[in-house]
């Protein structure tokens, strides 16, 4: 409504209550402070209503960007996780490969293996008495 026009009901309906009779004025009260109850009521289930919308979108907002956080969360970890898993490949070739280097070296050089017959010392090479070294030959010994 125009403003000139709610100065004058508010103008009209101030004049009409001063003229009224007293029982008229009671039940005009009544009915006044029962709209007012019924205004103040409406406003706070409006703000209600409205602050549990914002609430809800906010809530929304909040799961959709803690999912999408979890989304890229899970999608680091697997791709540390392959990375890793690759790491651990190459450390794996890489000790069968020294695996292999090491147990070949010592098929070559085994102790345990049987000797042919260029391994067995002849008569030639069993010392006598005569190879036995003397006392003026050992070193610590002095005169």
């Amino acid at each position: 409504m125009n403003e000139h026009v709610k100065k004058a009901v508010r103008e009209v309906g101030k004049a009409v209550i001063e003229h009224a009779p007293e029982p008229v004025k009671e039940k005009v009260k009544e009915v006044v402070v029962d709209k007012a109850k019924e205004k103040i009521v409406d406003h706070v289930r409006d703000k209600a209503n409205e602050l549990t919308e914002n609430l809800e979108h906010a809530r929304d907002g909040l799961a959709d960007k803690l999912h999408h956080k979890a989304g890229e969360a899970k999608q680091k970890t697997r791709s540390v996780l392959l990375s890793a898993r690759e790491k651990l490949r190459t450390v794996v070739k890489n000790g069968e490969r020294l695996q292999k280097t090491v147990s070949s070296g010592q098929k070559h050089n085994d102790d345990r293996r049987v000797k042919g017959i260029e391994h067995i010392k002849g008569i030639s090479n069993i010392k006598t008495s005569k190879d036995i070294k003397g006392v003026t030959k050992i070193k610590s010994y002095s005169k």
